[in-house]
């Protein structure tokens, strides 16, 4: 250990640091570890400034001699008609630079490179062509086909490649899909893939896995960091709140499965999401689009782009959605848990030469519903003595729940529930063409404002009165990374990743009792639990701050030892520093100097404060072999290690015997070894059939646990030793003529607590010999066993209102099997398996008006999303419950 910190030593005293008392056997001075702490932020935020310096080197070498606004342009027509086509995509092969043709089957394309290369024109029902481009003007004729799929064009590899070539697990879902199935959020998407798990019982807490892993299930915790990576346009979206977001003008998602540290900036030791928006275009073009269904629905979204000079172009983009609460307050007479959400992006794209592309983005999202409440969806019993049981309690408070089913929406909610999102932020993105690849640097700055207001009692009574934990947070990042092909036989990326990033409370989180919380604390028949006011508007006043910072080098290399076997080996060094200070202050309720009424309202609430600095480094990396037995067949096998931050603890932390735990504080980072074995099919030319099979083994489980504390309502984290998850994929598509796709996905996936000896009990076990247990072989929860989609679409050539495009009738069906709503497996805290069918019929045009008529949920089935206990563990439940049946339509207009 001593020989890896000498560098930063000598790095001290050059800075100007005072030298400790000593020296060590080489004369060389020691450094305290808080002085060793800074130096080593200091010297990778020194590497970062150098990168960036080579990067700006780069761009300056890159503009000698440069092509100024050289451009190639044409058009694509159909072969045997000569009719234009409308929405084909022409990319440069290799890279990401590509661009669709407009409603004149015209494209624009600003290049990258010196004539002549090669371009992949593509367009549904047409064979994709590979174009030698040697001028400036091209006209490219598309065979119609009706034998062929779409090939599917990713790139997560920071190149363009056909999804199917790619020894990665990986679920692509295009724009117009998102689009016209309304999934316009994670959690609708999720019903289009099968491995990704959203639970959100509001936009702080949510959880967003892959395969089951990835954050910690139920209420979150901010001490630690998501599993998944959430990018937009290659910007890292550090808050879970982000995914609870509108998309706003979606080119395409990409979710990949398993650890993805080597090519990202930030580590995913699950899996990430790579979301891109649509560009700007130096083609004028524009999107208009409203839709209206029942519950007062109303969504209307537009996108406008064009040029704004000769080599400027810009792209505004909205999104907003309206819809009238789904659950009824019988006491307030008002529908709660509506939408309102709005949205807006606007980019610009420079191009100062063919070699450099810059872009300027910057977006806001603002959601402001009068939600997320849930209802009691049921009660356990507790081993708690008879008076502690809720339906004894309520009864002794002469109070009744409005109903005692939790499908007829029904609430009576004394505290007004509010849900304030904003999130926002700026990025500067700089493509450069560089020898045989591409030099990227990304900038960002991010925010993120939370106002909420809940009742965590969940019922009309004055248990909880107040739970608000208002944040506020800010993130940059910087990202540098180079791509490309090195050789004739080795290509890869290699990039340095900074984030800072500061949360911290604004002022205050605040729980506050209420007049009846005496009865729901009674621990004894004791006359002073009746004490008038004692806990009467009592209650914890809590200011943190979380100040984090990390840096990443990381690198994956595609080699390819004969045209058919290739090895992908990859390598990332992490390093994560976190500082926290939490001071957590009671105040009100009854003020006395009784000691035993003192010692009840410490029963309740009780003062903590602890500081905590912790920094960890690790070297992780992984290791595929793929190899292409056929021009059909491509198979690949991973190993892979990964690892996720240390964290800490931020929402207070449990007690025991009256001592505030605080060797809690500090959660040990996860270590993730992860194998899968794949293949990737097409048995005909019209269909695609992949397998996967992976296993992931976690020492150290980052989880989110529940305790009967109220002061600790909102759970907290601890370290199970050793978990499990193995699971199976099959996913394919089928193309019949030119008139019937079928797609579908099933996943297999078992995950389960190898070891986890020093657990909560579960809801049901409160009150019993230990409030600790040993959970060994227990089922992780928001695991389903099984879960599938399956869908498909008749579609035929046809005009509408003069405009030609394709008539269509989709249906999409989502089941998953049941699964654990409880960090500790519990009897009660479980959810039934249901399935869902959603559907679309209209017309459809690349160009003019769109029209369709649209369902979700079409057979109205009544599901739980998730179940959590109430604050104290009195017995009572709540349930996030799905949506009922939905319909309207969609009328959209592109030109």
């Amino acid at each position: 250990m001593t020989e890896r910190r000498q560098p930063f030593r000598r790095t001290a005293v050059a800075a100007g640091f005072k030298q400790g008392t000593g020296t060590d056997a080489s004369g060389r001075p020691h450094l305290s570890q808080n002085q060793y702490k800074v130096m080593k932020k200091i010297v990778l935020t020194r590497a970062a400034f150098l990168a960036s310096f080579l990067f700006i080197s780069f761009l300056l070498a890159a503009q000698n001699n440069p092509v100024i606004n050289a451009t190639v342009s044409g058009r694509v027509i159909d072969n045997r008609t000569g009719k234009k086509l409308v929405g084909a995509t022409v990319a440069i092969k290799g890279t990401t630079n590509g661009a669709p043709t407009n409603q004149n089957g015209q494209f624009g394309l600003i290049t990258g490179q010196k004539l002549p290369f090669t371009v992949l024109v593509s367009h549904l029902g047409y064979k994709t062509k590979e174009v030698l481009v040697s001028e400036e003007f091209v006209e490219i004729k598309l065979e119609e086909s009706s034998e062929v799929l779409s090939e599917v064009v990713i790139t997560s590899r920071r190149r363009q490649e056909s999804a199917q070539e790619v020894p990665i697990p990986i679920s692509v879902i295009k724009g117009p899909l998102v689009e016209d199935a309304g999934a316009f959020n994670v959690n609708r998407m999720k019903e289009l893939v099968p491995t990704v798990q959203l639970y959100s019982s509001n936009p702080r807490n949510t959880t967003l896995n892959i395969r089951g892993l990835g954050s910690t299930f139920g209420l979150t915790n901010d001490g630690i960091d998501p599993g998944v990576g959430f990018y937009v346009d290659g910007v890292y979206f550090a808050r879970p709140a982000a995914t609870t977001l509108d998309f706003i003008d979606i080119e395409q998602i990409e979710v990949l499965r398993g650890p993805q540290g080597t090519l990202f900036g930030k580590n995913t030791t699950a899996g990430a999401f790579n979301i891109t928006t649509r560009a700007p275009s130096f083609q004028s073009g524009g999107t208009f689009e409203v839709s209206y269904g029942n519950y007062g629905y109303i969504q209307a979204r537009s996108a406008l782009t064009g040029p704004l000079g000769k080599n400027l172009a810009g792209r505004i983009s909205f999104s907003g959605t309206h819809r009238n609460g789904l659950l009824y307050n019988v006491r307030t007479e008002k529908y709660v848990n509506t939408l309102n959400n709005l949205g807006f992006r606007g980019q610009l794209l420079f191009t100062p030469t063919d070699q450099i592309r810059i872009t300027l983005a910057g977006d806001v999202s603002d959601q402001k519903p009068d939600g997320f409440a849930q209802v009691v969806a049921g009660v356990a019993p507790t081993k708690r003595p008879a008076y502690r049981q809720f339906n004894q309690i309520i009864a002794d408070l002469g109070y009744q729940l409005p109903s005692q089913n939790p499908f007829d929406r029904l609430i009576d909610h004394d505290t007004p529930w509010r849900s304030g999102n904003q999130l926002g932020g700026v990025s500067l993105n700089v493509d450069a063409k560089v020898g045989p690849g591409t030099l990227t640097s990304t900038s960002a700055w991010r925010y993120w404002n939370w106002d909420p207001s809940n009742d965590r009692d969940f019922t009309g009574l004055p248990v909880l009165s107040r739970s608000a934990a208002t944040s506020r947070h800010q993130q940059w990042t910087q990202e540098v990374r180079y791509a490309g092909n090195l050789s004739s036989r080795l290509s890869g990326v290699v990039g340095v990743f900074l984030i800072g990033q500061d949360l911290k409370t604004d002022p205050v989180h605040t729980e506050e009792s209420g007049a009846t919380q005496w009865r729901f604390s009674q621990s004894s028949t004791s006359a002073l639990w009746k004490t008038p006011g004692l806990f009467d508007g009592y209650g914890i006043r809590t200011t943190s701050r979380l100040q984090s910072f990390g840096a990443a080098v990381f690198s994956q290399v595609d080699w390819a030892i004969t045209s058919r076997l290739h090895l992908l080996p990859g390598l990332r060094y992490n390093y994560d520093q976190k500082k926290v200070d939490f001071n957590r202050q009671t105040y009100g309720g009854l003020q006395t100097t009784d000691p035993a009424l003192i010692a009840l309202k410490n029963a309740v609430y009780t003062n903590q404060a602890f500081a905590a600095d912790v920094d960890e480094s690790n070297l992780s990396g992984q290791l595929t072999l793929s190899y292409k037995a056929a021009k059909r067949f491509n198979a690949f096998a991973t190993y892979s290690n990964s690892y996720k931050p240390v964290g800490v603890n931020l929402g207070g932390l449990p007690t025991a015997n009256g001592r505030v735990m605080t060797e809690l504080a500090r959660i040990k980072p996860e270590y993730v070894t992860h194998y899968e074995v794949g293949v990737k099919t097409s048995p005909t030319p019209q269909s695609t059939l992949n397998v996967v099979f992976h296993t992931t083994d976690i020492r150290d489980y980052q989880t989110q646990v529940q305790t009967a504390e109220v002061g600790v309502n909102r759970g907290y984290l601890a370290n199970a030793e050793r978990v499990r998850v193995v699971g199976v994929e099959v996913d394919g598509n089928l193309r019949v003529h030119n008139f019937l796709t079928l797609y579908g996905a099933v996943a297999y996936t078992d995950g389960k607590y190898i070891s986890f000896k020093n657990a909560p009990v579960p809801l049901e076990e409160t009150g019993g010999e230990s409030a600790f247990k040993d959970i060994s072989g227990g089922a992780l929860p928001g695991i389903s066993k099984w879960v599938g989609s399956l869908g498909g679409e008749i579609s035929g050539y046809g005009k509408f209102l003069n405009e030609e495009g394709r008539f269509f009738l989709a249906i999409d069906n989502y089941y998953r099997s049941s699964f654990s709503s409880s960090p500790s497996p519990s009897a009660y805290l479980n959810i039934d398996g249901y399935a869902l069918v959603n559907a679309r019929l209209g017309f459809r045009a690349s160009n003019g008006v769109s029209l369709l008529f649209w369902g979700r949920n079409l057979l109205d089935k009544d599901y739980f999303e998730q179940l959590l206990p109430a604050a104290g563990n009195a017995g009572h439940y709540a349930g996030v419950l799905g949506d009922p049946r939905t319909y309207g339509v969609t009328l959209r207009y592109s030109f």
